[in-house]
């Protein structure tokens, strides 16, 4: 199968995948109706991938479909001093602040009042600041202006500015201002969900590429192998070779996979995924049929978050009646799959799961000299804000100049 790491594969290529010769259940159905990412990231509604994807005119072969919410995992103080588990709704703006079950009587209202800031806050007008800098002071002085709790900070953090630690606690606090406000502006913007997901999964993604490359005269190479990155006598990249053929080639965009006999790349780290498939949707969502889970670090004693994300039939990428739902986070311990199991406790029964340990590189050059530019492993988190801003430094170091995402959508998409 085409893909590498980040592939789609039907339900016959996962079985092979993950049980060998083995053959699928009958009852998950037919290939056709199985469409599985093995690393599928929501995207941001309003956020630069979407913007890129514009720009670059692939939107005319891609179909969305809105996914239908955000949810956080919550520790909370229960009666005669216990604790409660669960996962809630994401509150998006003021009033939905009001409405939810994450926070306490008061805690909401300091919560509205905290959102009503960011959404009058003007980065051109300094008379939106509160009395707050927003380039030097960090977020922590937020917290305390508006009061904030721990868990309220956790969700905003982790579910809302999408960060995937808690160290934009101390940096300044513009930033996450900005990823708060992008999350605002997302939602209700094709639906009651500030994230995006294409018809027949990430596939389409390339398919539509492959489509626009055609268009321009470009040419896929397709059941090859790449065996080497040739370069010539004076260290620049002139084509890669497959076998006893070569394609010639100014530059080579590559993920670390293509490059780690090169010493182009280090390794970071590891990350474990577990695909499952399940008869239902995730408990306690009030049956929605695609759906994001946060789990912050803090709530379950981790260094990084854990992340959920679940689709349905409603996306085509499973047969009907069934769920595929995945799990990803980084690897701190010995024992990667006891790391998730708070996610599969949230997630319930499943029909079938499987684990894997990816491991996890970065680029030791920019690329610039031998013009091989290397991106980064895709990280555990479960949306595409991470790797959009990879995009954009990699456009950067190969045009020299950044890419002009200030386009019309009606222009780009007449």
């Amino acid at each position: 199968y085409y893909g590498g790491d980040c592939a789609s594969l039907n339900i016959a290529a996962l079985w092979k995948k993950y049980k060998g010769t083995e053959e699928p259940p009958a009852a998950f159905g037919h290939n056709r109706d199985w469409n599985v990412d093995l690393i599928p990231k929501f995207i941001m509604s309003n956020g630069k991938l979407v913007k890129m994807l514009i720009k670059s005119k692939v939107t005319k072969y891609l179909e969305w479909k809105v996914v239908d919410g955000t949810y956080v995992f919550q520790v909370s103080k229960g009666l005669m001093g216990g604790k409660k588990a669960g996962i809630h709704k994401v509150p998006s703006n003021d009033s939905e602040a009001l409405k939810s079950s994450l926070m306490g009587l008061w805690e909401k209202k300091r919560c509205r009042n905290f959102f009503k800031y960011v959404e009058s806050f003007n980065e051109e007008d300094p008379k939106t600041f509160g009395g707050i800098d927003p380039t030097s002071d960090p977020f922590a002085a937020l917290i305390k202006k508006f009061g904030l709790e721990a868990n309220t900070i956790d969700f905003v953090g982790h579910a809302i500015a999408l960060y995937p630690s808690d160290a934009f606690i101390s940096q300044p606090c513009l930033g996450t201002i900005k990823k708060i406000k992008l999350y605002m502006d997302s939602h209700g913007l094709y639906g009651d969900s500030p994230f995006i997901y294409p018809v027949y999964g990430l596939g389409g993604l390339p398919e539509g590429f492959s489509r626009l490359s055609a268009v321009y005269g470009g040419t896929y190479m397709l059941n090859q192998d790449i065996d080497e990155i040739v370069l010539d006598e004076s260290g620049q990249v002139s084509g890669v070779r497959a076998g006893d053929q070569v394609a010639k080639c100014k530059m080579v965009i590559a993920d670390p996979s293509y490059v780690k006999s090169m010493d182009k790349v280090k390794k970071t780290g590891q990350i474990v995924r577990c695909i499952c498939i399940m008869d239902h949707p995730v408990p306690n969502t009030k049956g929605c049929q695609s759906v994001q889970v946060i789990i912050p670090q803090k709530q379950v004693g981790r260094n990084s978050d854990i992340y959920i994300t679940m689709l349905s039939n409603v996306h085509c990428v499973c047969a009907q009646n069934f769920y595929i739902a995945m799990i990803s986070a980084n690897v701190e311990t010995s024992s990667p799959e006891t790391e998730i199991q708070p996610a599969l406790d949230i997630l319930g029964p499943v029909i079938e799961s499987f684990v894997e340990i990816y491991d996890t590189y970065e680029p030791t050059c920019d690329g610039v000299n031998d013009k091989v530019f290397v991106t980064s492993s895709y990280d555990s988190t479960s949306h595409f804000e991470s790797a959009s801003e990879e995009v954009l430094s990699l456009y950067k170091r190969i045009f020299g100049e950044d890419l002009d995402l200030n386009v019309e959508y009606e222009e780009e998409e007449g």
